[in-house]
């Protein structure tokens, strides 16, 4: 009878694809590198960089069709999310929450962006001189014809997709050296 847990392979058994069963070393020093390796400033100058490619991605895009897909903040929050996981590396509750911020916000930003650029092109004028013209009059317009209910939803999905795709990705160990290390901490 072969064992179980033998290299040799059973022809009428599925391959093996996990490891041996062994424990791999790990420990509390572990989780603190974990912890050590979060950046906050990281997290938010990626999810900034991120809002400004976005904005301007979105209006290169609708000049090039001639219209406005305001779905595309979706978007927003998944490439927000996903660039704040890479550069913040972020493990705790703070990551998400920038996330959401920031999708939030970006999604105004950009929609303010795309609504100049269409306000430029009918005046013939760059969307820059229109973003220096605005005024406390131009405010109350701009929400009232601009943006709509769907705006409303689309950045809440955006916040929502942000902050689930804004945390690091643990494995198995990296997920218990992480505990051992707020073990460790609850102790002292």
């Amino acid at each position: 009878m072969i064992d179980s847990m033998s290299d040799v392979q059973n022809p009428l058994r599925l391959r093996k694809k996990h490891g041996t069963g062994a424990h791999k070393n790990v420990t509390a020093a572990g989780g603190r590198r974990l912890v050590a390796a979060q950046s906050i400033r990281n997290a938010i100058v990626a999810g900034l960089i991120t809002i400004i490619l976005f904005s301007l991605i979105w209006v290169v895009l609708s000049e090039l069709t001639n219209r406005i897909f305001p779905w595309l903040t979706v978007a927003l929050g998944f490439l927000l999310g996903s660039s704040i996981r890479l550069a913040g590396r972020g493990i705790d509750w703070r990551f998400p929450l920038i996330a959401a911020v920031l999708a939030a916000s970006g999604s105004l930003i950009a929609n303010i962006v795309v609504a100049a650029s269409v306000t430029a092109e009918g005046f013939g004028t760059g969307t820059i001189q229109i973003l220096q013209a605005v005024t406390s009059m131009t405010w109350p317009v701009f929400f009232d014809e601009v943006l709509t209910i769907a705006d409303g939803v689309y950045a809440s999905v955006a916040s929502a997709l942000a902050a689930f795709y804004a945390n690091r990705r643990l494995s198995r160990s990296e997920y218990h050296a992480l505990r051992l290390w707020r073990e460790e901490q609850d102790n002292d």
